[in-house]
């Protein structure tokens, strides 16, 4: 059930993306900052208890439904995962963003590009030249197939394997969006209150994101990408993102990170990779290295399923 769920997820996004998806983030966004609001004293243990009521609620929502489901028809609660992945993972909540960029880089229209990549990375790009948009557009789209992709199938495998549903695709996109608008902000606003929304979101990605890696390295350039992960991945300011990005740029053979300027200030990055400089040929193989990964984990599954039915 968990590999027809994700294949006809997937193919579900190609024919009709979610259009509205602007407006689930912003539900989201409100309903984690109503926790924030209301809890927030800068306390650790404000935080824990912050988290876990804020993700308890759509869990025990989500695994309500879909046990009703089961019960009624089994079909029902497949078709109720389908949804779910529908709404939290998917290629179409980031390629927009990568495909306009490589549009406007192909038409020389470098101030677009820099434009569409500032809205996506919320960074002004504006001093940036094509090679170093190429550059963080890759960069951005590595970490947002992981995000987006990679680490959905993975939480929302797991738990469908423990016979939960599909509450494990739940869990992760609202860790890591809790993370974000919690263990991302300063000390002198928000004290401790976002250290374990952090912790935890950590601990989910920690395997997730050696299997993506893992999974580039397969895909792509063995070598390179086994050589950059080993030597390059923990000069990145995060380390966990440093194995997502340096095996990215071992698997293409691209030079990635470097520094540039963001905000109109120079930001020191150290570089990754060890082939070409980043252009818009590279942004092509960006896409393919995706697919490629996510077609090798998905047959993977595969087999893993029929093992399991002839066992």
């Amino acid at each position: 059930m968990s590999l027809l769920s994700l294949i006809t997820a997937f193919l579900l996004e190609q024919v009709h993306p979610l259009s509205s998806r602007k407006y689930l983030h912003t539900w989201l966004s409100a309903y984690i900052d109503f926790f924030q609001r209301n809890f927030n004293a800068g306390e650790h243990k404000h935080g824990r208890i912050a988290w876990i009521l804020a993700i308890a609620v759509p869990l025990i929502l989500v695994a309500a439904i879909h046990w009703l489901l089961i019960g009624v028809h089994p079909l029902f609660a497949w078709a109720f995962s389908v949804l779910v992945l529908y709404f939290t993972m998917g290629f179409r909540q980031f390629s927009h963003f990568f495909t306009d960029i490589n549009q406007a880089l192909s038409n020389d229209q470098l101030d677009q590009a820099r434009g569409v990549l500032s809205e996506w990375s919320g960074k002004s790009c504006r001093d940036l030249s094509k090679e170093e948009v190429a550059r963080v557009a890759i960069e951005q789209a590595i970490l947002a197939s992981h995000r987006h992709v990679f680490g959905v199938v993975f939480w929302f495998v797991v738990f469908m394997m423990l016979g939960l549903g599909p509450i494990g695709a739940i869990l992760y996109r609202l860790a890591l969006t809790v993370s974000t608008k919690w263990g991302e902000q300063p000390s002198t606003e928000f004290g401790d209150f976002g250290i374990f929304s952090k912790q935890v979101a950590y601990l989910l990605e920690w395997l997730p994101i050696r299997l993506t890696a893992s999974t580039f390295a397969i895909v792509g350039n063995f070598e390179d990408t086994a050589y950059c992960w080993r030597n390059q991945a923990a000069t990145w300011p995060n380390s966990e993102e440093g194995i997502l990005l340096a095996s990215g740029a071992g698997a293409l053979g691209v030079k990635l990170g470097q520094t540039i300027i963001l905000d109109h200030e120079p930001v020191f990055r150290p570089e990754l990779g060890s082939g070409d400089d980043a252009d818009t040929d590279f942004m092509q193989s960006v896409i393919g290295l995706v697919w490629r990964a996510m077609v090798f984990q998905l047959i993977v599954l595969l087999m893993l399923t029929v093992a399991n039915l002839l066992g």
